[in-house]
């Protein structure tokens, strides 16, 4: 009987360790999936600091000349009340997420990143006048506010 009990302790002990020698190959399996999926660290360049998506998220302080609470049409005058609410703020402006299709809203998001990035980034190429003005100017068409609206996506994009 003695014989029978060590024999059945010995075959519990084995299938244990059977067990646990499949569940870490298991976990290995996964680990190195996991590696194939993710490349490990790879150097990007911080990007982003000047989009619309920054703006909104406040990381850094706005410029003094232009609050968050600043109503679109009072910053960029009264031509704009044609296409935007009148009591909409630039903050509202970057955080929109309904420009995908609509080249207006593009427009009105890019430039108001646009305009942040004219007033406290150094190197911007557009002054603040001729983001203003550019906007204006795009008013008249979707062909020409889609253009524009590009033109500060990709300022806004290579900005630091």
């Amino acid at each position: 009987m003695e014989s029978s009990t060590v024999l059945s302790r010995l075959i519990l002990v084995l299938f244990i360790l059977g067990l646990a020698v499949t569940v870490a190959e298991a976990i290995r399996s996964h680990q190195e999936k996991e590696l194939i999926r993710r490349p490990g660290f790879m150097y990007s360049r911080i990007r982003g600091r000047c989009t619309p998506q920054f703006w909104s998220s406040r990381r850094e302080a706005w410029p003094r000349m232009v609050p968050q609470t600043s109503s679109v049409s009072k910053v960029f005058g009264s031509r704009v009340y044609e296409r935007y609410r009148t009591d909409l703020t630039l903050l509202e402006a970057t955080e929109r997420n309904d420009d995908i299709n609509n080249a207006f809203s593009s427009l009105l998001k890019q430039s108001s990143a646009a305009l942040l990035n004219s007033y406290s980034r150094k190197d911007f190429p557009y002054t603040a006048w001729e983001v203003k003005t550019a906007l204006i100017q795009a008013l008249v068409s979707e062909e020409a506010a889609n253009l524009q609206a590009q033109r500060f996506s990709h300022a806004n994009e290579a900005c630091t």
